[in-house]
Formats: structure tokens, sequence, C-alpha cells
């Protein structure tokens, strides 16, 4: 999870940034639906962990390529963060999700709701508490291209998503902000592909 002076401090100039959003007040301001909120919470804990991730091989890695890469991964998505928090607190909305992940991706009608009781309780591409101490257990040229594999694989996990909002989100800067992330994301995944490749490696299969 990111630090929590860190994240604070995202929140608070996330916040000082979308003062001015459609949704947050005023005659005639457009609502959140349930896309530009579920899209929030869930990309919360999608970019938490590889913030969370990308800090700790940055400070156990050699290879300054890659430290760098990940110092961009880190500072992005932290920034990310700061921006949906902000808007969620601007919405009187859950920081996190309270009904399972990507509920909100399914087609809601008046008629046909979002089932809480069937939750999906995990997110594509996530990693999972195993994959993360073999990582951490790991030094050198197999911490880094495990980190390159895991990183890649997160990456099109959360691309559905971005898709989604980008499509069925209520805001413009909600459909703004799932374009820009999903932009940044293919490029960091060709990046790291490349990096793979020097390395004599290969990605993981992409998550279903």
């Amino acid at each position: 999870m990111v630090a929590g002076g860190a994240l604070v401090a995202a929140v608070l100039l996330g916040a000082a940034g979308s003062l001015v959003l459609a949704g947050t007040g005023g005659t005639g301001a457009q609502a959140p639906n349930h896309v530009d909120i579920g899209f929030a919470q869930d990309m919360t804990v999608h970019h938490q962990q590889a913030v969370t991730t990308a800090n700790w091989v940055r400070d156990h890695s050699t290879d300054r390529p890659l430290r760098e890469l990940t110092f961009d991964i880190e500072h992005g998505q932290t920034e990310q963060i700061g921006r949906v928090q902000a808007w969620l607190r601007l919405w009187s909305q859950a920081a996190l999700p309270t009904t399972g992940h990507m509920t909100w991706m399914k087609p809601q009608t008046p008629h046909a709701p979002s089932d809480p009781a069937h939750p999906s309780r995990s997110m594509p591409g996530m990693a999972t508490t195993e994959e993360l101490n073999r990582m951490r257990s790991l030094s050198g040229r197999d911490l880094d291209i495990y980190f390159l594999q895991l990183m890649i694989r997160h990456h099109q996990g959360g691309e559905p998503m971005m898709r989604a909002a980008q499509d069925r989100a209520a805001i413009g800067e909600v459909r703004n902000l799932a374009g820009q992330m999903l932009t940044a994301q293919t490029a960091e995944v060709e990046a790291m592909t490349a990096m793979l490749t020097e390395r004599g490696a290969e990605p993981l299969p992409p998550p279903h």
C-alpha cells in the first residue's frame, strides 16, 4: 500500500486540481454514474499495488534503466491515485470498493443492477501474495526479470477497466484520465517487453 504521507499528499494535490470537475456541484452539473465511481475506487486498489511493487524494486534493483522505469510508474500512478481519490471525496463516495471489484463494469439498468452478493473479489493482472513474496526473495537479474513480467501483466489487467471508463463514464474528466492511463501504460508495456527481450526473457501469459 502507498505510504500514508505520500498518499495523503497525492490526494490533496488531486483535490486542488479537481475543484472545477464536472459533477461536483452547481446547477446542471453532470453527476457521476456507477462507472465513474467504480473506476475511481478499483483503480485506486490496482494502482496501489503497482506503486508499492515499483517502490520496492526501485530500492532493491541495481539496474539503472529499470530503476528509472519504476520511478516513473510510482510517480505517475501516485498522482493518479490522488486525482481519483479527490473525486471520490467530492462525490461523497467511499474511497475503496465496498461490494467487490469490477461490478461497475457489468451493464446496469433499473431492472438489472449488479449483484452485491456475488462480487468479483480480485482484478485481472494483480499479483498474488505468493508472487510478491517470491519477487522480494530475488535479487539481481532474476529480480529485474520477474518484476518486468509481473508489471506487464499488471498493466494488461488494468486495460479493460480503462477502456470501460473511457467509453462509459459520465464525466469527461474521468473519460480523459482513463484514456491518458491507457496511452501511458500501453507505452510502458512496449518498453518493458523490450527490456525483457534484452534480458533474454519473455512476458507471462496475459491475464484472463
